[in-house]
This record gives C-alpha cells, structure tokens and sequence, in this order.
C-alpha cells in the first residue's frame, strides 16, 4: 500500500471516533480500574500488572507489547491489516498515559461499583473503536493470528488469554481482586457488543395470518414502514401462506401489535432481534430515498378499527 492510497483512504471522522473511544476506555481505566486494583483484558492487563509491580507507565508498557505482535500481524496477516491497528495502538497507549492524573481523582473506593462504571466505560471505549473498525491491539491479533491458521474462534482465543491474566491476578493480589476483574471484563464485553450493534437496536417481524394482506396494508398505512410478503406452506394442512415480514423500531411493536390483533386477533407473530439493519429506510445513506405509498388499498372498514384501536391506546 503507497502512501498515496493511505492518504486517498484516510477518513478524519473514522480516527477521530477511534481516538475518542481511546479516550474514554483510558479514561475509564485511570478512574476506576487502576486506583481499585483491578485488571482489564488483553495485553493492558498484563501493562497493569506490572504497573503494581514495578511503577512503569501503562501506556508505554502497552506500546512496547504490542511491538512483537504488530511485526507478527504484518507478517502473517499483511499490511493493510496491521496499518489500522498500528495507528489504533498509538492513540491507545498515548491516551493511558495521557489520563493518568485521573488516578487522583477515583469517585468512589467501592469495588463493585470500580468494576461496575469501569467495565460500562471501557466498553463505550473499546466498543466506539470496533464500530470505527479500529482495533487497539493486543489480544486482537493473537486471535485473529489462530484464526488463520488454527481456524479457531477469535472470541475463544481472547477469552482463554483473559482467565490467564485473572488467574495470575489472583496468585499476585487477591481472589476477590480477580472476582471483581471479571465482573469487570463481563460488563465490558455486553457494553461493547451494545455499542457496536446500536443501543437503537431494531425488531424484525413475522407474522403469519389468512388476513396477511390486510395486515401488511395497516402497516404501511399507519406506521410507515414497507412491508415485504415471504411465501410459507402450512406442514400440516398442505395450504399455503403468506408471511408477512417487516422490522420496526423498538417504539413501533406496540403499534403493530395492535394493528395485528384488530385485524386478526388469531395471527401468529414473531418478534426477533435485528442487532444492525443495513439497507433504504434504516441507514442514512438511502433515507432521502424513501418514499412510502400514499394510496391505501386497505379495506376502510379493517381501516378505521385500527385508527379506533391507536385512539385508545393513546388515550390510555
């Protein structure tokens, strides 16, 4: 890769958003984690344990360990991989030294609440520079390394290094300095797959009903939403069936649920988990392209029981 395509490709706000997360998660380990004597993950979590040990800075301890994993990233993985984990493992080890008067400042002596905030912090942190596709080092690349070529699971990898570092904090400091640590870890890990995912996470519906049409018409009519129809057949009865598949935000179930149940108060409905929604109507790019139908085809009787169901629940 030139320096030309580097420069061609480079994105401000995407290393603007990495240093941020940065910030924070060295924030969050300055603040809570440090001053209540407690680790993080990956090869920080080996920095401070020999920050309690030898009084060497963690963000330079950082650097400097991950330096064998970066040549080994850029000779095993290529170097378009390792460029961005490069420029993420700077900012991250700046950012721990850059925040380390905080360690002055502790809000609270609590343990569990240390391993509380610092996990909800770091996982901010950490989870703004995956949604950047940044990385900051570390464990990342030993996993992905195994990956490659043990066709291991990233995840299993950087969770067996994580309980050596417990259990070596453990052996050095206390059994309940390593309990609080996981709690910690734990914390960090759901905080930065919310992150990632989007704490506005979206629903996806499937409903199953003989008045499919009906349904998906108040759909459209009253929410807004397009509305696709999936062809299905009844395993029993041989007959076949139109499902009616839409995703909504959390704030729209109850409105479909109740266009659902005045249409047909016998329909089957699904309601699953949809972490990321790419494509027109959710993602910015295509917004300013939709364009939602204005001629109801809706039966007007099906119609106004919905309208008179929405009245009531507002009222309510």
């Amino acid at each position: 890769m030139t320096l030309t395509t580097v420069l061609t490709k480079w994105n401000p706000l995407k290393y603007m958003g990495i240093f941020t997360g940065c910030i924070i998660a060295a924030s969050s380990i300055n603040l809570f984690v440090v001053p209540s004597s407690l680790l993080t993950g990956g090869v920080t979590g080996i920095a401070i344990i020999f920050y309690f040990l030898t009084g060497l800075p963690i963000g330079l301890q950082t650097l400097a360990y991950n330096v064998p994993l970066l040549i080994a990233s850029y000779k095993l993985l290529g170097k378009k991989s390792t460029l961005d984990v490069v420029i993420g493992t700077l900012m991250f080890s700046f950012a721990l030294d850059a925040t380390k008067f905080l360690s002055a400042y502790t809000p609270t002596d609590d343990l569990m609440l240390a391993a509380i905030y610092g996990g909800v912090f770091n996982g901010i942190g950490y989870g703004l520079v995956f949604r950047m596709n940044g990385s900051t080092g570390g464990f990342d690349i030993l996993g992905a390394i195994f990956k490659k070529y043990y066709s291991m699971e990233i995840g299993s990898v950087i969770f067996g290094f994580n309980c050596l570092i417990v259990a070596i904090a453990g052996g050095l400091f206390s059994v309940s300095s390593a309990m609080f640590t996981l709690i910690c870890m734990y914390i960090t890990s759901q905080m930065t797959n919310k992150v990632i995912d989007g704490l506005n996470q979206r629903k996806a519906i499937l409903i199953i009903s003989d008045k499919a049409h009906d349904i998906a018409e108040g759909i459209i009519a009253d929410i807004g939403r397009g509305v696709t129809f999936l062809h299905g057949e009844g395993a029993y009865t041989g007959d076949p069936k139109k499902i009616v598949m839409v995703v909504v935000s959390m704030t729209q179930i109850a409105k479909i649920k109740i266009i659902v149940n005045t249409v047909d108060s016998k329909a089957f409905m699904l309601i699953l988990s949809a972490s990321e929604v790419v494509g027109r109507g959710f993602t910015r790019p295509g917004r300013h392209n939709v364009k939602y139908r204005t001629d109801t085809k809706i039966n007007p009787e099906v119609e106004q029981k919905i309208q008179d169901a929405l009245a009531n629940r507002n009222d309510d």
